[in-house]
């Protein structure tokens, strides 16, 4: 029964995303959003055999939510229980990095952007409603209703982080060695841009406030 609703509440978003997103329907979406992130917050008091779809399915919400607001036109369908977007994504490109290595710089990474948010929201003086919550692998951050969700989560199967930006949509992120191999950053192959490189264009433009740099984080250039 579970299963059938999760489905069911996929297939009304999914539609949604296709077409144009007009006020009323993207109003629908962000208290869709503001409850899933209510939601994670109780994931440990959620039954043991509905926790990967109940998970997968209140990111999927927050990750449409920021595409339909980012551009109304563009088509996302759902495929094995990932998100994924019209964008032409390479599927020859493996990831280079071995399984520890990847654990290793995905937990770091997360954790220290954890930390780096929670830092800026306590010290936020324009931002009403924010909260950071980090576990299983998802790092939520809720800025309140006027600049959105951000969700950052590690996807294991393909070593890559996800980002999704309500400024920017989408985007999966590969790890990409120095030459070295001491050091790395998170890359958009599409574009070659960071991932810090995004944070600090776009948390910048909102905390206005505070001194923002991303780029002194482990694995940002």
């Amino acid at each position: 029964m579970a299963s059938n609703l999760l489905q069911s509440n996929d297939n009304r978003l999914e539609i949604a995303a296709r077409n144009d997103i007009y006020q009323p329907q993207l109003s629908s979406l962000r208290k869709l959003e503001s409850m899933s992130v209510r939601l994670l917050k109780q994931f440990g008091k959620i039954s043991r055999n509905i926790r990967p779809a109940f998970k997968e399915h209140c990111t999927r919400i927050i990750t449409i939510s920021n595409s339909a607001n980012y551009v109304h036109n563009t088509t996302l369908f759902l495929s094995s229980n990932r998100l994924l977007s019209t964008t032409n994504i390479n599927l020859n490109d493996a990831p280079t990095i071995d399984h520890v290595t990847y654990e290793k710089v995905c937990s770091e990474t997360l954790n220290e952007l954890c930390d780096y948010f929670e830092e800026l929201t306590e010290n936020a003086t324009n931002i009403s409603g924010s909260d950071v919550s980090y576990g299983d692998g998802v790092l939520t951050v809720r800025l309140g209703n006027d600049f959105g969700t951000y969700v950052i989560n590690r996807q294991t199967p393909n070593k890559q982080i996800w980002l999704s930006s309500p400024t920017s949509g989408p985007k999966r992120y590969d790890f990409v060695e120095t030459q070295s191999g001491n050091s790395g950053k998170w890359i958009y192959k599409h574009t070659g841009e960071s991932m810090h490189d995004l944070l600090q264009q776009e948390i910048q433009n909102i905390f206005k406030d505070q001194k923002i740099n991303f780029l002194a984080l482990r694995y940002s250039n």
